[in-house]
């Protein structure tokens, strides 16, 4: 079976998260790329839900398209766990991980002028940005 298109963007998504390495500011690194990824009208996230709506009914693409989206995820606990920077969330690599895809995520139903704001909010929990305010 061919890899939907949605499949192949998470997938691509995942290999340029985990190649960010193990710089001081990967994870703000990714929490950039992952928010640029699922901007309101970006193509990961038009790919996505498109793939998710499809998949309905057939476990397979279900499963594949899961299995991609957790690449992400892995990809991103992976950068996570490398960090010393301490977060503001009390939870484990793979907590924060799923915590920050889904908010990245969920820009993709902001209003684009609210999406700068959303995406400092996450640096800051991340604990790589101060608060505003």
């Amino acid at each position: 079976m061919k890899p939907t298109e949605a499949e192949t963007v998470l997938l691509r998504l995942a290999r340029e998260i985990g190649a960010l390495g193990e710089s001081a500011d990967a994870v703000a690194a990714a929490v950039r790329v992952l928010a640029s990824a699922y901007a309101p009208q970006a193509v990961t996230a038009r790919a996505v839900h498109t793939g998710w709506l499809a998949s309905r009914g057939d476990k397979t693409r279900a499963l594949a398209l899961a299995w991609a989206r957790e690449q992400v995820r892995m990809a991103l606990q992976d950068v996570i766990e490398r960090d010393r920077r301490r977060a503001r969330v009390e939870a484990g690599a793979e907590t924060r991980a799923w915590l920050l895809l889904a908010a990245c995520e969920s820009l993709a139903h902001e209003p684009p002028a609210a999406v700068a704001d959303r995406v400092r909010a996450l640096l800051a929990l991340a604990g790589h940005a101060e608060p505003d305010g």
